[in-house]
């Protein structure tokens, strides 16, 4: 866990008892799958957030639609929150029960439904990992793009609007997830979407599930896009003087219309952290870790015009990594960077941004809050997937020292209003939850804040599908 806010930013818990008739309707249907053990419902009661909260008052471990529309159904007459629960990798407390309820845990639900490979499209069960999948399509040629490092589960994926490395060229959850089986807060299951690659029939109910975070509906199958596996793929590492000088390579990179596959930054500390984490030798400078996906010639031909670029900004040290060893060796440690760098200060606990930005304002944002924090004394590293204008900060404070978690709070909040200057986001991949949730009122305005209540009161009057996140009501 991180370190826990300051008291005066915690959210305000209306806890909402579960009756005991309801418990008892769970165990009679559910038996050994309903739990009320305190270390089962801790372990749903807690993600990588920030942010701490009472456990659930129960957890159900549901194997397919049907357990989910049955645990919701009894919700519903009970007025009782539900949150959804994957593998806990989530970042800003949105499986947290603030108000208590029933954890519905999906991880069971891990069943590959269906693949159709003519017609790039797999359909999965929520509780599906990312690894799981590709893995199991492997054979068929075809892969699943959106990498957020963790091995997060496809429904916690969808339900965050995930992207992460991949994303400068295959795009987030938005643009790859087809369709999906949603059982809402009545407990009715409906379909929207389907597998043709268009559609304009009616109201988009895919993409305002998708990046719900669990308030609207819990996702029990969804419908992706696969890819097919490229027949190069080339990495390299650049070493930089300084961090505006990767960042302004990585512009002129996109600004050229490069297909870039993956292009990510690490500064010095970042690069340390990794060298001893995963006993590399990288350059301790500014580093872009880049891939590239294609024909051979083409992947040449990316290559060579990047490293054209990277001279041009001081970049240095090209190397080369084209065996599937060493590639994922490299891409290993840069997703171990959270871990990594929580080893530079023992005992530490991490505070991460999730800021995003249009691509000209990224370098002057990326400089702009490293300096903010080394100028206040802040122990800090940078990692980013700066090919799409996301970055993040991960700010390190002593959990036994109060002031160094409000100076981390003040930094971020620094760092989300610059983003929102500029027109960009408080998250880029990482959700509201509940610790961004006035970031959020500051970037979009009351007026699509209420129509966003608007639409959850519509569609659970009861606010019992994962109540306190997003917004208040």
């Amino acid at each position: 866990m991180n370190a826990p806010l300051p008291a005066h930013l915690l959210p305000r818990l209306e806890p909402r008892p579960v009756p005991a008739a309801m418990l008892a309707a769970l165990q009679a249907q559910f038996g050994a799958r309903c739990s009320t053990a305190l270390a089962v419902r801790e372990q749903h009661g807690r993600d990588e957030s920030p942010i701490d909260a009472p456990p659930p008052e129960a957890v159900v471990y549901c194997e397919s639609t049907e357990d989910v529309a049955a645990v919701v159904k009894l919700a519903d007459q009970h007025a009782v929150p539900v949150i959804p629960f994957g593998v806990g990798s989530s970042l800003e407390g949105h499986l947290l029960a603030v108000q208590g309820g029933i954890s519905i845990d999906l991880s069971r639900m891990n069943r590959i439904i269906a693949v159709q490979p003519e017609d790039l499209t797999v359909t999965v069960q929520a509780g599906v990992t990312r690894m799981q999948l590709n893995n199991e399509i492997r054979h068929t040629g075809l892969f699943f793009p959106i990498d957020p490092g963790a091995d997060a589960s496809l429904g916690g994926m969808s339900a965050t609007r995930a992207s992460g490395t991949n994303a400068v060229r295959y795009g987030t959850m938005r643009e790859n997830v087809l369709g999906l089986t949603v059982v809402t807060a009545s407990g009715e299951t409906i379909h929207t979407g389907t597998r043709a690659r268009k559609s304009s029939a009616g109201y988009d109910l895919t993409r305002l599930m998708v990046g719900s975070e669990g308030t609207l509906g819990v996702m029990t199958e969804i419908t992706l896009r696969l890819y097919p596996l490229p027949e190069a793929i080339s990495a390299a590492t650049c070493t930089f003087p300084s961090i505006d000088a990767a960042v302004r390579t990585t512009i002129q990179i996109i600004q050229m219309g490069i297909p870039i596959a993956r292009c990510e930054l690490l500064d010095a500390h970042a690069v340390r952290a990794v060298n001893r984490h995963d006993k590399l030798s990288l350059p301790e400078s500014p580093l872009l870790l880049m891939e590239f996906h294609g024909s051979e010639a083409s992947v040449a031909e990316q290559a060579a015009t990047v490293q054209d670029i990277a001279s041009e900004f001081g970049g240095s040290g090209f190397q080369w990594a084209t065996t599937p060893e060493e590639r994922t060796r490299l891409w290993t440690a840069r997703h171990h960077a959270y871990f990594a760098g929580a080893q530079m200060k023992p005992g530490c606990r991490t505070v991460s941004t999730d800021t995003c930005v249009p691509i000209s304002r990224l370098a002057e944002c990326v400089t702009t809050a490293s300096e903010a924090a080394t100028a206040a004394g802040m122990q800090h590293y940078i990692v980013g997937h700066v090919g799409d204008g996301n970055f993040h900060i991960a700010y390190l404070v002593d959990p036994t020292v109060p002031a160094e978690r409000e100076l981390a709070e003040r930094l971020n909040q620094e760092l989300v209003q610059r983003a929102i200057d500029v027109q960009g986001t408080c998250s880029g991949e990482h959700g509201i939850g509940l610790h961004k949730m006035d970031f959020l009122v500051n970037e979009a305005g009351a007026g699509a804040i209420d129509m966003m209540r608007t639409v959850k009161r519509a569609l659970d009057p009861k606010n019992i599908m994962n109540p306190g996140k997003i917004f208040s009501l």
